[in-house]
């Protein structure tokens, strides 16, 4: 999961998992596979790394079993 911010400063929590694209509209436009899209203040780039962050996580804590 990470932590986004809406256009209008409310954060939230997103599952990384289900994130099938992100660009740049200019505002970050995240669609899920799930068809729900979201605009947040975060760049593309940042969004690509809170994504990489959790997985590798995620890999991480499986690893560890």
């Amino acid at each position: 999961m990470i932590t986004v911010t809406r256009l209008d400063g409310s954060r939230f929590v997103l599952n990384a998992e289900l994130i099938r694209t992100v660009e740049s509209t200019p505002d970050t436009l995240i669609k899920l596979t799930t068809g729900d899209t979201y605009m947040v203040r975060e760049s593309t780039s940042d969004v690509v790394r809170l994504a990489v962050e959790y997985g590798r996580l995620l890999r991480g804590l499986a690893d560890a079993r």
